[in-house]
């Protein structure tokens, strides 16, 4: 059983999350609720929960507020917000979980599932402190998470020069000494998280850093040259598009 504390300072809040978590009783089991961030802290101090369902915004402070007063946290953390896609793009660079208000059932459980899984004291810690950066930082400061079963890692985005696809399930990160690091989720997830933020797929196997590229060749049907000497095929069917962006960049 997983003992669980709820911090959220509405009251149907907490009455729906109650009831979604108590749903799956044999699983979790609800130790209390706090309904701001002074409360929140002196139930963790006292009960030292496995699971914290926390809401971002509270009368009292914020989320990041709380967890500055407990230290490292050793418990997991399923974050509740209402928040703006900007403030839900910093959570996806840094890989939380997070269930938006209005909670829908089917998010929460999907949250609660992969809470019951493998959890690594030290990995949340570096994914939170990678949200707080990005939640403060400008565009070209973003700061990744990249996991794998082994390790973690966090960058600055604009130290990728590429991803690259391995055509199924897994993208490959390069950055400027030619080093690389790979991951278990598809380029199309990536595509989607940076395509914002100065990158371009310039070929179904290659996400590529705009900042990074320093010429275009047009022989042998095109291509691009970054700043490391790495030279990356551009597709005919984004060719068009990708001189577009090039030239107007």
């Amino acid at each position: 059983m997983i003992s669980t504390l709820i911090i959220d300072d509405e009251i149907n809040a907490r009455k729906i999350i109650r009831n979604i978590v108590e749903s799956v009783s044999h699983e979790f089991t609800i130790i209390g609720e706090a309904h701001n961030v002074a409360s929140g802290v002196e139930m963790i101090k006292k009960h030292k929960p496995e699971l914290i369902l926390l809401d971002i915004d509270m009368p009292d402070g914020t989320a990041f507020n709380l967890l500055d007063k407990i230290g490292k946290v050793d418990f997991r953390i399923i974050f509740i917000t209402a928040h703006s896609d900007y403030a839900i793009q910093a959570f996806k660079f840094s890989t939380i979980d997070y269930i938006l208000k209005p909670i829908v059932s089917t998010e929460l459980f999907r949250a609660l599932d992969k809470a019951k899984k493998t959890f690594e004291v030290d990995d949340l810690n570096v994914k939170i402190d990678a949200l707080i950066s990005n939640l403060k930082l400008n565009e070209t400061k973003k700061k990744l998470v990249l996991k794998t079963s082994e390790s973690i890692l966090c960058i600055n985005i604009n130290d990728i020069y590429f991803c690259e696809s391995d055509g199924g399930s897994y993208t490959k990160f390069h950055f400027k000494d030619k080093s690389n690091f790979l991951v278990s989720k598809p380029l199309k997830e990536y595509d989607e998280l940076l395509s914002s933020h100065n990158f371009f797929r310039i070929h179904k196997s290659y996400l590529v850093n705009v900042n990074k590229i320093i010429r275009y060749e047009k022989q042998y049907g095109g291509s691009i040259i970054l700043k490391n000497q790495t030279e990356l095929t551009v597709s005919f069917r984004k060719r068009e598009q990708f001189l577009q962006m090039y030239i107007s960049a």
